[in-house]
């Protein structure tokens, strides 16, 4: 499938860093391939000045792991700053200019509701409300030939509008410009000139495929994070420059890849999803290890929990996802959210019911039990007053938590559920537990529904500060008898952005029927020749670090009458010398494999031409696990488990090898997160340093997942 260049295989000189800004905690990973070394270190993040967290944590890092600031030659760093600002509406004032009679078209949207039985549900607000959208005459048709451009006097006219609208940003969305990006340039071009200060972007230059609502939202969402994006960035390379550090710096991309900062401040919209992103690489990567390939990856951080199914050695990838309430079609990697993270505020409602999420502490002022104003409990205090972790134990002893705040938060919520008794916060603690639960398998279900999937062929991996404290609860809530804690969970998503390779779409809307010998193949190519060439150009910029380029190649194609479209993979073979009859057949195969049904004779239409380059960062080896006798434990501790208080062994995780079993319940502790390991289940440490954690009595589903072996 994929193309490589001749360039040659740079090779790993110095340390990287790996920096994931999350909503409550700043995680850094810090890999030294001279030694094999891999030392994480967590920083409370600071959700008024981001950039702060990164200037603390640095230094703190830098000496844990013994390394000078010069030792440093790549940072790769991810963050949820654009999708908060977008969500929250905190952008840039944009204007948005529109071919006449398409001054609508974010009103009108797609004539759809999320939920067409809610009559109380409204519509999403417009990013550009209609008082800042703007007709032209310029127009192109379908076919890409022009109907009308402006003329000198419409342009100042324009121009003077936007002025006077007081806009930061401007957008120009022509109605079929995809077909013709150099007419829509030559508007943004002619505004440029007129409104010196204020950035001008053309939609098709952003991303020109068809559907203009679509990519109208693609270009808006672009112009309104840029300013945010460009400042924070000036801010993030001054702070690292105050560490004494002159690496290059790398941001995560939404596609499981990274970006140079330069190509990140131009196109942030490729950034805005990249923080879920960076975990699933490093997923995929440990589960090849761990020998499992089917995989459900939760992601439990303090304000959310995100979920990703992956089948295979890569990422699955999602052509269109939304951020809030707003549809992005730029491909990225397919992970979802559901709200129920470690920060998700317990309450109940005027009926009585016990609730969890949406709403969440984050970081500011954070749980209760943090001590820092909070005055709700979350699903953390939970943790706390059930015996899940210690109060002393919190971020290897940097932070105390405080037990009897928690207890007394719950207190509460147990006395409008009507509890009695001298343990009733505790069943009220175990009782938010269950809710959580129930709420992230019914996502997972729905899922694994919409894939036509089997759970019996899928593990499930928890990372994130909390995921691995939940993964016992919700896989027996969802059926599942196999768990993969993998190596550091706690800074997972930033160990994944030192993994990732540099990667960027492109993409061209050209509607083609296919057919033996009409000259469509000729063109497929044609296109194919002409995206990778802007790719390869692009690539070249990127940075002396990257080896060798590899490109990969898909269609959306559909039968003639769908309303949706397929994307096929291609093989390299068939990009450089397509055939109709081969590329015919694999839509038949992939429309086969997900409706169980093929139309041998119906006609295929290609819609949208896809490459996919990919600038190869030298990989980083990780050694393996040691064998050791099985320790004896650290100490013991009460937890409420099942209505009842129980004894429990705990564990260094530091202190097991390749090959010691644990039988629950027992908790196994780390610095920056704890395990939780039920009854009726066995913890085991494979080659890698992953806790593979299965069942040892038959499930209520009645059917057991393949668990991944302990390879030795």
């Amino acid at each position: 499938m994929a193309k490589r260049s001749d360039r040659a295989t740079a090779k790993a000189r110095g340390c990287r860093i790996g920096i994931d800004v999350g909503g409550t905690f700043t995680d850094f990973v810090l890999t030294d391939p001279r030694t094999g070394a891999l030392v994480r270190y967590k920083e409370p993040s600071v959700p008024s000045d981001p950039s702060m967290s990164v200037r603390r944590g640095l230094p703190a890092l830098l000496e844990r792991a013994g390394v000078r600031p010069d030792e440093v030659e790549l940072i790769v760093h991810g963050t949820t700053l654009l999708v908060n600002a977008i969500i929250q509406r905190r952008g840039a004032k944009v204007g948005l200019v529109v071919s006449r009679g398409h001054r609508g078209v974010l009103e009108i949207g797609r004539m759809s509701l999320d939920n067409s039985f809610d009559f109380t549900l409204r519509k999403e607000e417009p990013l550009v409300p209609r008082s800042r959208i703007f007709e032209t005459s310029a127009r192109i048709r379908i076919d890409g030939s022009v109907e009308a451009m402006p003329h000198a006097a419409e342009y100042d006219a324009l121009a003077d509008r936007l002025r006077k609208s007081g806009v930061e940003a401007v957008t120009v969305l022509l109605l079929n410009s995809y077909a013709h990006p150099e007419a829509e340039r030559e508007v943004a071009e002619a505004l440029a000139g007129r409104l010196p200060g204020v950035a001008i972007t053309a939609s098709a230059q952003i991303w020109p495929e068809r559907r203009e609502f679509e990519r109208a939202l693609v270009a808006i969402m672009n112009a309104y994070v840029q300013p945010i994006m460009v400042d924070y960035l000036r801010l993030l390379t001054s702070r690292i420059s105050e560490v004494g550090i002159a690496a290059p710096v790398y941001i995560t991309a939404s596609n499981g890849g990274t970006l140079s900062i330069e190509t990140a401040r131009e196109r942030p919209i490729d950034t805005v999803l990249s923080g879920p992103a960076s975990g699933l690489v490093a997923a995929t990567r440990i589960a090849q290890r761990v020998g499992q390939d089917s995989i459900i990856t939760v992601d439990i951080g303090g304000t959310s929990c995100d979920v990703a199914f992956n089948q295979g050695p890569d990422p699955e990838y999602a052509t269109a996802t939304k951020v809030g309430d707003y549809p992005l079609v730029v491909p990225v990697v397919n992970v979802f959210a559901i709200g129920a993270g470690g920060g998700s505020i317990v309450w109940v409602d005027a009926q009585g019911v016990l609730k969890v999420g949406p709403n969440s502490a984050g970081a500011d002022p954070g749980p209760i039990c943090y001590g820092k104003g909070g005055k709700q409990p979350t699903i953390t205090d939970c943790y706390l007053l059930v015996g899940y972790i210690h109060p002393d134990h919190f971020l290897g002893g940097r932070m105390r938590l405080d037990v009897a705040r928690a207890r007394a938060a719950l207190e509460a919520v147990a006395e409008r559920l009507g509890y009695e008794g001298e343990d009733r916060a505790l069943r009220a603690a175990e009782a938010a537990l269950r809710v959580a639960s129930a709420m992230m398998a019914t996502e997972l279900f729905k899922g694994l529904a919409r894939r036509g999937a089997d759970p019996g062929e899928f593990a499930l991996m928890a990372f994130g500060g909390a995921g691995p404290t939940h993964a016992n609860l919700l896989a027996e809530e969802a059926g599942l008898d196999s768990i993969i804690i993998p190596p550091g969970p706690a800074t997972f998503c930033a160990l994944g952005a030192i993994l990732t390779d540099v990667k960027r779409d492109y993409v061209r809307s050209r509607k083609l029927a296919l057919r033996p010998g009409d000259g469509s193949a000729a063109e497929l190519a044609g296109i194919f020749r002409a995206l990778e060439e802007r790719a390869a150009g692009w690539i070249a910029t990127e940075g002396e670090i990257l080896g060798r380029t590899m490109f990969d190649a898909a269609l959306d194609m559909r039968y003639a009458g769908q309303a949706f479209d397929l994307q096929v993979a291609i093989p390299a073979r068939m990009r450089l010398a397509p055939r109709a009859d081969a590329i015919a057949e694999l839509f038949h195969r992939a429309h086969e494999r997900i409706y169980s049904f093929r139309d041998a004779g119906g006609a295929i239409e290609v819609t949208t031409q896809r490459i996919r380059v990919t600038g190869r960062i030298p990989p980083i080896e990780f050694p393996d696990v040691p064998r050791r006798p099985v320790p004896k434990p650290v100490g013991r501790r009460r937890v409420y488990v099942a209505g009842r208080q129980r004894d429990v062994a705990v564990y260094a995780r530091n202190d097991l090898g390749r090959g010691a079993a644990l039988d629950g319940p027992v908790i196994i502790e780390q610095e920056d997160c704890t395990v939780w390991v039920q009854p009726g289940w066995r913890a085991g440490i494979d080659r890698t340093g992953s806790i593979l954690v299965r069942a040892v009595r038959p499930r209520a589903s009645g059917k057991r997942s393949r668990s991944p072996g302990m390879r030795s």
